[in-house]
């Protein structure tokens, strides 16, 4: 099994180094200068307001290169301490760049800039002080509230898995318990494949990963254990070679879809049927796909607890790109789960 996810917890900065920071900074720079502009008795006129613009232009992008570079160091601060220093660094830019902009008035006989260069940088260095106060605050209210929602989901997933392991494990041992008495060399196979299977189901919480390759191993060794029992009733087709084998996913996702599979496509049938496990990349997705038979009736004891499950699970380490569609296809009833092949984490 692959070692435990880190529990380190995520930074409770925003990414400064992507177009979204420079946009939110360059959007804020820019309704301030437009309200300045707009202000009653103001002495702003359309050539001081698109000077105005240029340089909050020009902050936007220095800022948010700063803050891109700055984050490393600033994400080892610990408490409200992160939000100090980003605070101190953006102050800091707009002295900067403040004194640097006079000058170059000056020096280029440009006549852009009125007052001396400490009354210049002051008034920048003031205005940019309280917008980035108030914006970081809206950050710091955000970061709390995601590393709230990201604690309820782990408590979540938990109790997810919780339900999800008593249903498996009471069906393992009825199977064992019946292969005791009728062939005891395959019931010591079964054994050999049950400790595996409980070594997932009673593996770490939290929700880690697996890859699709250990996934599929825990599939085949529940479908060698369901093939006992039930003979040639079950076959299973696999079609799984285009997928990448290092993929990764929740640990038991895949399994208790194909216990689904079984216990309410095969089970129903005298003459069985052909499970089939089919996988493939299609638009930047990868798509798998568990089908099954449809029974002339409806099998008995099914809530779609097991699939709502894997829904959530799905959702939380995907996101809203995941899907999961499951109804029937002519006469067979289809899963079919749409993952993003990146395997990004949503949260």
């Amino acid at each position: 099994m692959p070692p435990a996810t880190s529990s380190r917890p995520a930074s409770p900065l925003p990414d400064f180094c992507g177009l979204p920071a420079l946009f939110a900074i360059l959007l804020v720079g820019a309704l301030a200068a437009t309200v300045m502009w707009l202000a009653p008795d103001t002495r702003f006129s359309w050539h001081d307001y698109s000077v105005a613009m240029l340089f909050v232009a020009w902050l936007a992008m220095l800022e948010t290169l700063a803050l891109c570079k700055a984050r490393p160091w600033l994400e080892r601060l610990s408490g409200w301490m992160p939000y100090a220093g980003v605070w101190l660094v953006i102050v800091l830019v707009v002295i900067g760049a403040s004194l640097v902009g006079r000058w170059l008035d000056q020096v280029l006989g440009l006549a852009l800039v009125d007052g001396s260069y400490l009354r210049f940088a002051r008034a920048n260095a003031l205005v940019a002080a309280l917008l980035a106060a108030a914006m970081l605050r809206y950050f710091y209210v955000l970061g709390q509230w995601q590393q709230r929602l990201a604690a309820a989901a782990q408590a979540q997933i938990a109790a997810l898995q919780a339900r999800i392991r008593p249903h498996f494990l009471f069906n393992s041992m009825n199977t064992v318990a019946a292969l005791v008495r009728v062939d005891p060399d395959a019931a010591e196979r079964t054994i050999e494949d049950l400790s595996e299977l409980f070594r997932a189901a009673l593996g770490e919480q939290g929700g880690g990963d697996d890859t699709l390759a250990e996934e599929w191993a825990l599939v085949d060794r529940y479908l060698a254990i369901e093939q006992l029992r039930l003979g040639d009733r079950l076959r299973v087709h696999r079609d799984l070679d285009a997928l990448p084998a290092d993929f990764p996913l929740p640990r038991l996702l895949l399994q208790p879809l194909v216990e689904n599979a079984v216990r309410h496509g095969i089970q129903p049938l005298r003459e069985g049927g052909e499970i089939r496990l089919e996988g493939r990349i299609e638009q930047g997705m990868l798509v798998i796909e568990i089908t099954n038979p449809l029974p002339r009736s409806p099998a008995s004891g099914g809530t779609g607890q097991g699939l709502q499950n894997v829904r959530q699970r799905v959702a939380y380490r995907y996101g809203a790109g995941a899907r999961i569609e499951a109804g029937p296809a002519g006469d067979r009833f289809v899963v079919r789960l749409r993952l993003p092949a990146s395997g990004a984490h949503h949260g």
